[in-house]
């Protein structure tokens, strides 16, 4: 597996911030984001649990057009 890099958080400190990047092999988005609070589970459980294998995180807005770019290459990943 090797993870292609599309960028990070360009508001935060550089270190510890939401970053996207797109596994070469299989196309799977991967996505590293701010663990979601209480009250944002509490609300995503309202249509399902969320197994011990998952979780909810916090993407900023900003980071969409990084998410478009990698979900087109990925696009192209899977194409192949």
């Amino acid at each position: 597996m090797s993870l292609l890099f599309f960028g990070k958080d360009p508001d935060t400190d550089g270190d510890e911030c939401p970053t996207v990047w797109v596994d070469d092999q299989n196309a799977d988005l991967v996505l590293q984001g701010w663990k979601a609070d209480s009250r944002t589970e509490a609300e995503c459980l309202t249509v399902g649990r969320i197994p011990e294998t998952e979780a909810v995180i916090r993407i900023p807005a900003r980071l969409v057009p990084l998410i478009r770019e990698a979900c087109d290459a990925a696009e192209r990943t899977e194409l192949r």
